[in-house]
């Protein structure tokens, strides 16, 4: 049976024909990726410095500034974040740092989670998503709308942490693969990892941790043997655990987090270019749900409407497409409404939920040489 299976999906794999982007772009796929609720301050300064020495927010002082403190801010972000600094600093690029004149910002008034998730995935803001109740989201978001697409039909996928997401996506509107929470994994074809981590999730005590939440760990392998085995063309993969460390005021934890999924996506992206479906042909899109407070407003580890700079995210992009300008500076202001549309305009398509959506952020986006 073993057998069977794993035969396929190889064929699987091997009948896919290589499709042409409508608008002449590289781009054949798009992974995006959220780490929820990671500051701009650390993406581009590192560790805290108001923050690391604290012993009521971090157990650890030695052990967590022996990995990650140095005098040195740039040293400082490299540490916190190899991948985002080493190869996406090169080879794509980085915005939001507001200390060099890059900003990028949401648009709802809210500063937390579906909110934030709804202005990324459907383009708009709207002010009847201003909580994080389990209620099935009214809007069209960007994977259900490149599901529409022939093309795109049985090629998308998300996968989550947080359990919300099963009602952010809408998933009793949208029948392509969504999997969240302590929820398993539902495929008609299940690798024997797959089998068993649904197995583990299943039985995994979720009291006293963060409701509704499972490890990121399990939403990484749940996410990569998908893509390594299935091979969508559009693959979201929200991570939490950030956000669940910072409202527990542990910044040890929430530091090792960062540098945790920093290694995450880095072995993505090493797939990827070990992948002849991918390589040169996919890119990557890394961002935030929500920025939070700051150590000296006494609100760091908080977010919502009275968090001062809670509003400003970034977000970091690399791919075939997207020129080699590493950290932006001095730029527009962007923000998360315009995700969505530079999605599917790199992968050909005009984006159109049921609402007017942000612009694509042209500056992300090499001009065609016609």
């Amino acid at each position: 049976m073993k057998k069977i299976l794993f035969c396929l999906i190889f064929i699987i794999g091997c009948t896919q024909k290589s499709p042409v982007n409508p608008k002449g772009y590289q781009t054949e796929n798009v992974i995006l990726i959220t780490l929820d609720g990671v500051r701009w301050e650390e993406v581009f300064h590192g560790a805290d410095p108001n923050i690391i020495n604290n012993a009521e927010m971090v157990n650890n002082i030695e052990e967590i500034k022996n990995v990650f403190w140095y005098d040195d801010a740039n040293i400082r972000r490299e540490a916190l974040m190899p991948f985002l600094w080493g190869t996406i600093r090169l080879n794509g690029q980085i915005y939001g740092n507001k200390d060099r004149g890059s900003v990028m910002r949401l648009t709802n008034p809210y500063f937390f989670s579906y909110p934030g998730y709804n202005e990324l995935l459907v383009g708009f803001n709207d002010d009847s998503v201003n909580s994080n109740a389990k209620e099935l989201n009214p809007n069209t978001n960007v994977l259900e709308f490149m599901h529409e697409e022939d093309a795109f039909k049985g090629q998308v996928a998300a996968f989550a942490s947080w359990d919300v997401f099963d009602w952010i996506i809408n998933n009793e509107r949208n029948d392509f693969t969504i999997n969240s929470g302590a929820y398993p994994l539902k495929d008609s074809l299940l690798t024997q990892k797959q089998r068993w981590m649904n197995k583990f999730v299943s039985d995994m005590p979720y009291e006293g941790y963060g409701l509704g939440v499972r490890w990121d760990a399990l939403t990484h392998e749940y996410a990569f043997e998908y893509l390594k085995y299935r091979k969508p063309r559009l693959l979201y993969i929200a991570y939490d655990e950030t956000d669940e460390f910072a409202h527990q005021k542990k910044y040890g934890k929430y530091l090792q987090m960062i540098h945790r999924l920093d290694r995450y996506i880095g072995d993505i992206w090493k797939w990827i270019q070990s992948n002849d479906m991918y390589r040169n042909k996919t890119t990557i899109i890394i961002t935030t749900d929500h920025g939070r407070g700051g150590y000296q407003d006494g609100q760091w580890g908080s977010h919502g409407q009275n968090v001062p700079n809670a509003e400003y995210v970034w977000t970091a992009i690399i791919g075939p497409d997207t020129p080699q300008m590493g950290e932006i500076t001095y730029a527009d202001t962007i923000a998360t409404n315009q995700i969505a549309a530079t999605i599917t305009h790199l992968l050909g398509y005009d984006f159109k939920s049921n609402r007017k959506t942000g612009e694509v952020i042209g500056s992300m986006v090499r001009k065609k040489i016609n």
